[in-house]
């Protein structure tokens, strides 16, 4: 079934070893990363940690998110990660911390030529301000976290499709990412409107192999599983 899926997944994570393994996988068309994921996972030299990577993944985007809060120092942060390689995004949330819209810095970051991935978007308003910055500019991609709007009890399909018609109409040059997703339905969710990216956890993509699954083969092995945990764990009645 992944064969039918045009949806490109792009691998979200900060584990040097899993994203250079799915480096070489031909499912996966892109990476993205965060500051969040990155503290997790331990590292504490971001710069060294992007040019480690790059060194090994030439062929595919990758995105670096700005650490800055402010918005000249973001915008300085973002210069200098564009420069790291040219399959770089530079990932820049649509505001500060204090809800400051970032929109004016994208829009001079995008005219000069620098790859933006915007990201934590959550409404149409919000898509609509960000596709007016990118338009016209570099290629760009614009990150709807459909996943936690969904976790606020907001179906999120109803506005990823009304952010795929703002790009298509404002910024065509701009592609959606469909972030945060919570199981793999949201890959043929995102399929079936046609976005264009989606994010996927290490954890999700390991799930990618019951895609399209046999249900009823499906529930055998579920039982089967059950089975045999209770065999390993020794229960009794």
């Amino acid at each position: 079934m992944l064969e039918s899926i045009s949806t490109r997944i792009f691998a979200d994570g900060a584990d040097l070893e899993q994203i250079l393994h799915f480096a070489g996988d031909a499912r996966i068309q892109g990476f993205t990363t965060n500051p969040t994921l990155m503290w997790k996972a331990g590292l504490t030299d971001y710069s060294e940690f992007a040019r480690g990577l790059l060194e090994h993944i030439t062929d595919k985007p990758i995105s670096f998110e700005v650490v800055a809060d402010d918005e000249e120092q973001i915008g300085t942060q973002a210069r200098v990660i564009s420069k790291w390689g040219p399959n770089v995004y530079v990932k820049v949330p649509v505001t500060t911390s204090t809800g400051q819209s970032l929109a004016p810095l994208v829009r001079e970051l995008s005219e000069e030529g620098i790859k933006v991935n915007v990201t934590a978007l959550m409404t149409p308003k919000q898509v609509e301000v960000i596709a007016d910055a990118v338009r016209n500019g570099a290629p760009s991609c614009v990150s709807v976290f459909a996943g936690r709007i969904a976790d606020a009890g907001v179906e999120p399909l109803p506005i990823m499709r009304r952010s795929l018609e703002i790009l298509g109409s404002a910024a065509p040059e701009s592609e959606l990412i469909w972030a945060s997703p919570r199981e793999i339905l949201n890959l043929v969710q995102a399929n079936s409107i046609g976005c264009h990216i989606i994010t996927m956890t290490h954890d999700l993509i390991a799930k990618l192999d019951v895609l399209g699954k046999d249900l009823d083969e499906y529930s055998l092995e579920t039982v089967q599983m059950f089975r045999s945990s209770a065999l390993s764990a020794g229960f009794e009645l």
